[in-house]
This record gives structure tokens, sequence and C-alpha cells, in this order.
């Protein structure tokens, strides 16, 4: 399973189990809660009414006393009442009095006049001074007709006069239908269950975040992982004090020493190899050097020497460059750099050369309407990739030959800087090659071949400033090197 899957459903799975367990115990306690809400308040209402029942029951009047009188016409009492959105219109209170032998002396509903009731709970338990309740069925078989009963004493006068206070001659009961607070429950159950929902919505689009920034950082590290295993140039895509930075910067830590490590390698193993030959033709030439020999193999032996010795420092510090370029992951500073003076700069710096074989070293105009082209970048990066190609450009191209300057509107937003030469083009076998270090062509008219580094710098500059460069034959014959480059946006 995708790792943002498992963090996403382990997330959900832990808030919505939380939230499942509140709600069912918010739930299932509603009920409850209610019930005992409804109990206290029948409780003080038992109360109450005991004590103005008391008189009567003293005086023998209960059945027909004021007090009974009274609560019969509880049934007709208009109501109209709208009670946290349940409209109530009748009054739900039962009244009944027994002795203290449990004999029902009054019934406000009428029906339990002279029934036994001392075997019920709330009858029984408040004659013996302690408190009486219970919640009966009215159909064994339906769990909502149950009907809560709470009984309160009704006590005499004591013998010192104090009202209420003497021993218990009868039990007051209040009853009530549980299922008139159905409304309340439900009503409380809804809100609760919406509530819980909307939780649950709020975690979900909560954990779908989190897991999505969380997947997103993995993923910008997993594609910067894989473009370093790859050998790409890619930079660290996560900044801030965060643990995922933490982690970016420790992976780029250990790419850097690697990286490091076998680059010195390689390095040394590349230079040392191709440095032999030219070491190798120094040496024979100084072995020579010291016997005798004519003026004139003197003098060749030694410009060989002078050659060979010219060919290492151009080596060197091409090396030098292009290991710098390679190291960096961008670029140090950018800024914008005119295109036009810099290739008429590189232009006049080739002429002499190109004047001594007698080339032709032309720049094509700018198409109309176009205006003067630029880019943004590191001007001596530019300069150098472009005096490279510009170099191979004038070693193909033979004596009377042509070297094409131009620059063109490219695609995508791109500059095409284009240099063409009328030389032999690229053979076949060296068409994928082109890019590898000290790779080099041998030169039209047996001259040396160059060092190899030339394009592969080409190709890191471009690579730093977003581009391309690309090398291949013309059609009429001659070859055709084209940088392309992002325009500066203006």
């Amino acid at each position: 399973m995708h790792i943002g899957l498992r963090i996403f459903f382990g997330f959900f799975l832990i808030v919505g189990l939380a939230a499942f367990l509140t709600l069912r115990v918010f739930v299932q306690e509603v009920k409850p809660g209610v019930r005992q809400a409804m109990e206290d308040t029948l409780a003080d209402t038992a109360q109450v009414l005991a004590l103005l029942a008391a008189d009567d029951m003293q005086q023998g009047h209960i059945a027909d006393g004021a007090f009974a009188r009274r609560v019969a016409t509880l049934a007709s009492v208009p109501v109209d009442a709208t009670i946290w959105g349940v409209h109530k219109d009748t009054i739900h209170y039962r009244v009944t009095i027994t002795d203290t032998r449990g004999v029902v002396r009054f019934d406000s509903a009428g029906t339990a006049t002279g029934a036994d009731h001392s075997r019920w709970n709330d009858v029984a338990r408040t004659l013996q001074g302690k408190y009486g309740a219970r919640s009966t069925r009215i159909d064994p078989d339906d769990e909502d007709s149950t009907v809560m009963h709470v009984a309160a004493p009704i006590r005499a006068d004591d013998v010192g006069g104090t009202p209420h206070s003497g021993p218990i001659i009868g039990v007051l009961t209040v009853s009530k239908p549980n299922r008139v607070m159905a409304p309340f429950i439900d009503r409380s159950r809804q809100k609760i269950l919406l509530h819980g929902l909307l939780l649950m919505g709020c975690a979900f689009v909560i954990g779908l975040a989190c897991t999505l920034w969380l997947v997103h950082g993995l993923r910008r590290l997993q594609r910067y992982a894989r473009a370093v295993a790859a050998g790409e140039r890619a930079e660290m895509p996560l900044r801030g004090a965060g643990e995922l930075a933490e982690l970016g910067r420790a992976v780029e830590t250990m790419r850097l020493r690697l990286e490091d490590k076998q680059y010195v390698e390689h390095y040394i193993h590349t230079l040392t190899h191709e440095m032999k030959s030219p070491l190798a033709a120094i040496g024979g030439a100084a072995e020579l050097l010291q016997e005798e020999m004519p003026a004139a193999d003197r003098r060749r032996f030694a410009a060989n020497i002078q050659g060979q010795t010219r060919r290492l420092e151009l080596m060197i510090g091409k090396l030098l460059m292009l290991a710098a370029v390679e190291q960096k992951q961008q670029l140090d500073a950018s800024e914008p750099v005119a295109l036009l003076p810099l290739l008429e700069a590189l232009a006049e710096a080739c002429e002499p050369r190109a004047r001594q074989r007698g080339i032709t070293l032309r720049r094509q105009p700018l198409p109309v309407g176009w205006g003067a082209p630029g880019v943004r970048g590191d001007p001596f990066l530019l300069h150098q990739a472009l005096a490279n190609l510009l170099d191979n450009a004038l070693d193909f191209s033979p004596a009377q030959g042509t070297v094409e300057i131009a620059v063109l509107p490219g695609s995508s937003g791109m500059i095409d800087i284009r240099i063409t030469d009328d030389g032999p083009g690229i053979p076949a076998y060296a068409q994928g090659r082109l890019f590898e270090r000290f790779y080099s062509l041998p030169r039209p008219d047996g001259r040396d071949k160059s060092t190899g580094l030339g394009l592969c710098l080409v190709r890191e500059v471009a690579a730093l400033h977003h581009g391309r460069i690309a090398v291949e034959n013309r059609p009429g014959g001659g070859a055709a090197a084209t940088l392309s480059l992002p325009a500066a946006s203006t």
C-alpha cells in the first residue's frame, strides 16, 4: 500500500475510532441523562404536592377535598408551549395517593382508586421512610411504554405543632410516561450525531491535508534522490526547520560527501590516463635532447616539448574549470546578459585566427522586428561555453571556409545561438560520444586533437542555465552546434 494511504488511514482510523467511541458514549448517555433530570423534577414535584395534600389527608377528605378537586382538573388545563423546538399541549402528570396500607385513596386519572399498591417500590419504600421510585412498563412487550413513578411521604403535624413533620400517614406518587421525553432525547441525539459527523469530516479534511503535505514532501525528496542517483544536477527541494527539511539536508550532505569522493577518484583516474601520452612525449624528447644531434632536430624536439607542455596546461585549465562547473548545483549569481555584444566580442577575439587560415567569420542579421535578444545567467560561463563552440567550428572548418553565427527565436520561450561550419561533419561512430570527457575527433589537415573537454563544459553550462546543447550534421555538409537558453523576461 502507498505510504500516503497508510498515513491517511492510520490517522483517520485513530481519530475516527476516538470520535466513534466518544459519540457512542454521548449518545448512550443522552437517554439516562434525560430520565435522571425528569426523575429529579418528579421528586421535587412529589414533595411539593405531598405538603399541599397533608391537610386533606389528616382530615380524611383526600378523595373529595380541595386538593383532589384541583388535581383532578390537570388533564383539562390548556397548555401551549414550545420547549427547545418541541411543542407541548398537555400536562402528562398523574397523581395517586395511598394510605398507610398502600391502598389507593385518590387517583387523578380515576382508574386505580381502591387498588392495592403496597407492593410497588414507590409506595413500599416511602412507607419505610426511604426514597421510593420505580419505572414500570404498561405493556410488558413494549420497551417504550415505561412510566416513571416517584413518591413522597405525606406526614401529619407533630405534637409540638410543627406542620408536616410527624408520622407518615400516606404516600403521594407523581407519574409521567417516559415517552414524553422521547422528542428531547431524539433531538439531542441528532445534534450529537450531526456535530459528530462534522467532527469526523473535519478530521478527514485535516488528515487528508496533513497526509498530502507529508507525501508531497516525501515525493520531492524521492525525486531529488532519484535525480542524484541518475547523476543529474538537482537542488535540495526542502527548506526550513521541519523534520522533512532536516532529512533532506542529511541526504544532501551524504550526497555531497559521496560525490566529492567519487569525483576526486574519477578525475584522478581520467587525468592520469590523459596525461600519459603528453608526458611520455615530453620524456622521450627530453632524453633525445641529451644526445648530440643536428640543430634542426634539436629545435624540432624542443618545439615538441613546448607543444605538449601547452597541451597539458590547456587540459589542466579546462579540467579545473569543468570540475568547478560540474560541482555547482545552481548559479552563484544571475544577471541580464545581452547576447549581441557578447558574440561580437567573441568574433573579434577569434578574427585573427580565422584570417590566418582564410576562414570567413560571419554573423547573420537578426530576424526582422526582433529586439535585442538577452538571457539571464553568468556572463563568464556563457562566454566560455560560446568560445568553445566557436573554437570547434574554426578547428573543423577547412581553409577558405565559412563559420556563421546566428541568434534565432527558439521554441517555448528559448533563444537559439547557432554556430555552423563547412567542415567534414560528425562521423556516425562519434555521434553518441561527443559529450564524453576527453573524447576528441581528429582535426582536418592532420592537426592535433583537442582536450576533449570543451563540449562537456558547454553541456554543464547549458544545464546550469536551464538550457540545452545540440550538435548535428547539416544537410548540405558541415556541422551545426545550437545552444538554447531561456529568454530573459522583460
